[in-house]
């Protein structure tokens, strides 16, 4: 088996590893020994760098993509992926030069235009995200992502009503989009329409029982909306799916708080302040537990 070859099967050992466990290191070790066998897999450069952006290794993934780059000068994708690397890396000015050297090797490169609205919607350019979104749409009506920046865009800015048009517009083009779904739950629950905000967050549940956060919303509107008992379950069941989610936690602790002070129980206070520590212990600076935590304490003294 020549070197090629060899880089070849290492490469699909990778991918393999990638699959049955994401950023796992026997990952990492199959596509390194592809690239030192063949330095000119730029596939497996890609693959390795996006193992790395998803550590969080963006040292790392840069070289790996950037060395795509060098192998595909003429590729627009590699230029948005190493964009993106950059866009993580706090480096706009550099993420927009990559996204913009994309898109002049393709004109259409919808991509790349969107990439250059996000860019400038970080930077507080709110009329060129709005130009660049636009403008990827019109490239192409039927893609997704455009079309969520743009609802994502007009929410920031307390545009509801054309916030809810687009973000149905993402529903049309994908029915079960996650993001658009709990933002559209949470458009209505500031408008107050807590009926509507419910449907949303239960079609997240719907295609995904153990969603923890459609669950702690979920509870929050019964909370809202005084049905206590339904909350209480709600949030259970938030944490029943993931125990380290930390506004069920509180969320629950409060109401918890809300019973304790009307039926008096040293076993509830008990309770109460392990599951504020707890939170405390996940996230120090969770500025809702501190303050139960210490209305907690007053009350008890």
């Amino acid at each position: 088996m020549d070197q090629k070859m060899s880089a070849k099967d290492w490469f699909m050992k990778g991918c393999r590893d990638d699959l049955l466990d994401p950023k796992s290191e026997e990952a990492i070790e199959a596509y390194k020994k592809s690239v030192v066998l063949d330095p000119t897999f730029t596939a497996a450069y890609v693959n390795l760098g996006f193992i790395y952006l998803q550590r969080e290794d963006y040292e790392w993934a840069l070289i790996c993509l950037k060395r795509a780059t060098e192998l595909e000068p003429k590729n627009p994708e590699a230029y948005n992926n190493l964009g993106y690397v950059y866009e993580k890396m706090g480096r706009l000015g550099s993420a927009r030069q990559m996204y913009e050297k994309a898109l002049t090797l393709n004109s259409s490169n919808i991509e790349a235009i969107y990439n250059i609205g996000h860019i400038s919607e970080l930077e507080g350019d709110y009329h060129g995200a709005l130009r660049h979104y636009k403008r990827a749409i019109e490239a192409d009506p039927h893609a997704v992502s455009p079309r969520f920046l743009l609802a994502h865009l007009y929410d920031r800015y307390d545009m509801f009503d054309e916030a809810i048009q687009e973000y149905q517009g993402v529903l049309e083009k994908k029915q079960n989009h996650v993001k658009a779904l709990f933002n559209l739950g949470n458009l209505y629950v500031q408008l107050g329409d807590y009926k509507k905000a419910t449907e949303f967050f239960e079609c997240i549940i719907a295609s995904d029982p153990d969603n923890a956060d459609a669950w702690n919303n979920i509870g929050s509107i019964y909370e809202i909306t005084e049905q206590d008992e339904a909350a209480i379950t709600a949030y259970e069941r938030s944490l029943a799916s993931n125990p380290f989610q930390e506004e069920a936690n509180v969320n629950l602790a409060h109401i918890q708080f809300k019973k304790y002070r009307a039926n008096p129980d040293s076993k509830k206070m008990e309770e109460i302040i392990l599951r504020l520590h707890f939170v405390l212990s996940i996230n120090p600076q969770k500025k809702r537990a501190k303050n139960l935590l210490e209305e907690l304490t007053k009350d008890g003294s």
